[in-house]
């Protein structure tokens, strides 16, 4: 048995400078505030509702990132849904490097129950000249 990748949306997600937290714990700590994000797809449609997202990502000493994203989405028809995903990137290597996520979807409009029981992956890239990550998300099937 195969897994199968059915497209869910492109994500464009503009953020704020990093705020850098250097010889933490857990190696250096970059909060990434979240200003902006769309979400456009056949099935779901929408834009980032209020202020609250962000990405605290973690990276090792080695230069693996590891990504810690929460946010909210107002469908393009007026739903809330809740999104959140951990992933991974090899920021060592420098810009243009492929980041990984696995955003799980919480919701409680009948219209978009169907995303709480999916897993979801992300691909994307970021484009630090115009602080800007864009991600093919797909639904696992």
């Amino acid at each position: 048995m195969g897994i199968e990748l059915v497209p869910l949306c492109v994500a464009t997600v503009d953020l704020a400078d990093p705020m850098v937290l250097p010889d933490t714990p857990e190696g250096t700590l970059c909060i990434f505030e979240v200003l902006d994000a769309i979400f456009e797809g056949e099935r779901i449609r929408g834009r980032l509702a209020g202020r609250a997202a962000a990405d605290w990502l973690r990276v090792s000493p080695a230069g693996i990132g590891t990504l810690d994203v929460r946010a909210t989405m107002q469908t393009d028809d007026g739903a809330l849904v809740y999104l959140a995903y951990r992933g991974r990137a090899n920021v060592g290597k420098g810009p243009g490097e492929p980041v990984y996520g696995t955003p799980l979807f919480n919701t409680g409009d009948d219209r978009y129950t169907w995303l709480n029981e999916i897993q979801a992956v992300y691909k994307g890239t970021f484009d630090p000249e115009a602080s800007r990550l864009v991600y093919d998300c797909y639904e696992l099937r």
